[in-house]
């Protein structure tokens, strides 16, 4: 382990001094992926540098053993109790950050939501979620574009789909796929009594044209008149398109721009990520014994959340995590979620690496 730490520091500092050549700033695609990579490596090196920080101070410690003055010495012995606790929690740090990185974590992301069961109800926390995740969007400093939505009339939604953009997105949010639950008494119920409704989310890298190819041959593309909300274009032009990928029977519908070859664009952005989803899920089937020996798979048929309102109280199932802060969080105040899950799930991770070793 240590040897590999110390080529990645030796790179991180030959990365330095790349980024300060100015034979590199002639080239922006080079010093982009130079300035990624110095990123990436940015906090291994920092703790790694800390670690050895920690046992040059254990070493000294330990010196001070030797004296013959005691409370010297009854010094020494704190301050290595502290050091040890504090040199496992930065080791353990450190082969988390050693373990490989999902190629995806980088990525952008669409996000998907659906109405599941639940009816209208179920339409309405679809929109409470497509709201919570907005605003943790705006908090982060990302950038948010609907790809396409299926209103309901009473301010719900049956389906949205949306492009994140920003640093990081996938590696933030990619925990959340699954169904999210709501226990709550729905606007429509006059004898008060709790309904539960069902909303699946899911989280899907961004594909890039190279990742997926599709052959236009394997397409049927249908244009007609856009309806619901949409201005002057609704019912006027055929404007919205429909895209069916015929091999896979996957079928997605844009038509929230006025321009036809916008909305084509959007939905073929949809397709690819939804096509390299499908790609991914094979690829996990078919290596399911290591599949099942790991966790947070993002299987969306997996009951992952439960938002209940008269307790105020989310429940992160896969975790055991509650937390008594509903208004907050639906606010977007996800941290705390988002870090427990990251947490858990790289420590798994790493205990399921242990245990193979």
């Amino acid at each position: 382990m240590f040897q590999r730490l110390e080529e990645l520091v030796k790179r991180y500092e030959q990365l330095g001094r790349m980024l300060a050549d100015p034979r590199v700033f002639g080239n922006h695609q080079e010093l982009q992926r130079y300035a990624r990579e110095h990123s990436e490596l940015e906090e291994l090196v920092e703790n790694f540098q800390r670690y050895q920080k920690i046992n040059r101070e254990i070493e000294d410690n330990k010196q001070l053993l030797a004296e013959e003055d005691e409370e010297l010495k009854e010094l020494a012995k704190s301050e290595l109790s502290a050091l040890h606790e504090e040199l496992a929690e930065v080791e353990k740090r450190l082969k988390i950050l050693l373990l490989p990185r999902d190629s995806n974590d980088e990525k952008n992301i669409l996000l998907e939501i659906r109405a599941g069961t639940g009816g209208e109800e179920a339409a309405l926390f679809a929109a409470d979620l497509f709201r919570m995740y907005s605003k943790f969007t705006e908090k982060q400093g990302w950038r948010l574009e609907v790809m396409g939505q299926n209103p309901t009339g009473v301010g719900g939604l049956r389906e949205i789909i949306a492009l994140i953009e920003g640093k990081g997105v996938y590696s933030r949010l990619k925990y959340e796929s699954g169904i999210h639950r709501v226990q709550r008494v729905p606007i429509t119920e006059s004898s008060g009594r709790i309904h539960t409704s069902a909303v699946t989310v899911a989280i899907l890298p961004e594909a890039e044209e190279v990742e997926v190819k599709i052959d236009p041959e394997d397409l049927r593309i249908d244009v007609f008149r856009s309806t619901g909300p949409g201005g002057q274009s609704v019912n006027t032009t055929d404007s919205a398109v429909r895209i069916a990928h015929l091999p896979t029977g996957m079928v997605v519908t844009c038509q929230d721009e006025k321009s036809q070859h916008k909305n084509k664009a959007k939905a073929l952005k949809v397709l690819r990520a939804r096509l390299l989803d499908r790609l991914k899920q094979q690829q996990e089937a078919e290596r399911s014994d290591q599949r099942r020996s790991q966790v947070g798979s993002g299987d969306r048929s997996e009951k992952i959340r439960t938002y209940n309102f008269p307790q105020g109280r989310v429940t992160d199932h896969r975790i055991g995590l509650t937390l008594h802060r509903l208004e907050g969080i639906l606010e977007g105040d996800l941290n705390d979620l988002i870090e427990a899950l990251t947490t858990y799930y790289q420590t798994e991770a790493l205990n399921s690496k242990l245990n193979y070793a």
